[in-house]
């Protein structure tokens, strides 16, 4: 039996009707941080095997309406269930210090100051609406040698993108939830599309294989705690020159394995 998870409304009806034809699959609209209530509903309370693709998908970037894409003129939305805060009311409606912190903690952003400092001036005169305000917004900030390499929007975008759907609070909760649900031997998978979300992954996976936490001049252990899981590749798997070659967004893909004992 396979259960499809998704938040995004829009990516629900298109997994439904792909798979409309097999009678042992079933698309549930929801959050996967809730994945073992959702599952309950379903009559299952444990899996053999749990797969999180985390981060937008490719339909949502390709989609200019839904306003993720620093490309183009778009709507600021980013919103990924299509409710609760938008990008738009945060780059509006939130102060100088919040707006640094959002882009500093969420996408490793160090010219964080100056983009949060030119996005309160640039909307004393006007709203900010679209992605490409934004863009230009956040172009203008960073020094000329710094956009050499890459699109410098990238970070300022993700960072907003994360906070407004609560993707870190959700991952925490959502690989807690997912481990506990698996049967021993079965497996939980995640790629990953960033470091941040790599770091919470890697740091989580060697919570569940951790042993005994006792303090080290203890001579026996006293916590009688033992691992959970193992590691099925202590390296992430990552994407082949094959598949880079007809998929380039699999570049920053990670994949991470732990199997539960």
């Amino acid at each position: 039996m396979l259960i499809g998870i998704d938040r995004d409304p829009d990516a629900v009806k298109a997994a439904e009707e792909k798979l409309k034809k097999y009678n042992n699959a079933k698309v549930i609209h929801g959050n996967y941080s809730e994945i073992k209530e959702l599952c309950k509903k379903e009559g299952i309370e444990k899996a053999d095997g749990i797969l999180l693709d985390l981060g937008v998908s490719s339909h949502q970037l390709d989609n200019t309406d839904r306003g993720f894409s620093y490309h183009g003129a778009a709507p600021l939305d980013m919103r990924m269930s299509k409710d609760g805060i938008s990008a738009r009311d945060v780059v509006n409606d939130f102060g100088e210090e919040e707006l640094r912190r959002i882009f500093f903690e969420y996408g490793e952003e160090k010219f964080s100051y100056k983009i949060a400092g030119n996005i309160i001036k640039a909307r004393e005169n006007k709203p900010i609406e679209s992605t490409d305000e934004l863009a230009e917004i956040i172009k203008g900030s960073i020094p000329a040698k710094f956009k050499r390499d890459k699109n410098p929007c990238k970070k300022v975008f993700q960072a907003i993108r994360i906070f407004v759907n609560s993707e870190f609070e959700h991952l925490r909760r959502g690989l807690d939830e997912a481990f506990d649900m698996l049967n021993a031997g079965g497996r939980l998978s995640v790629i990953t599309f960033h470091s941040l979300e790599d770091r919470i992954v890697k740091q989580r996976f060697a919570g569940f294989c951790r042993g005994c936490i006792c303090p080290p001049d203890f001579p026996v252990c006293v916590c009688g705690r033992t691992p959970e899981g193992r590691l099925i590749n202590k390296k992430p798997f990552t994407a082949s020159a094959e598949e880079l070659s007809v998929n380039n967004r699999s570049r920053s893909a990670k994949l991470r394995i732990i199997e539960k004992l």
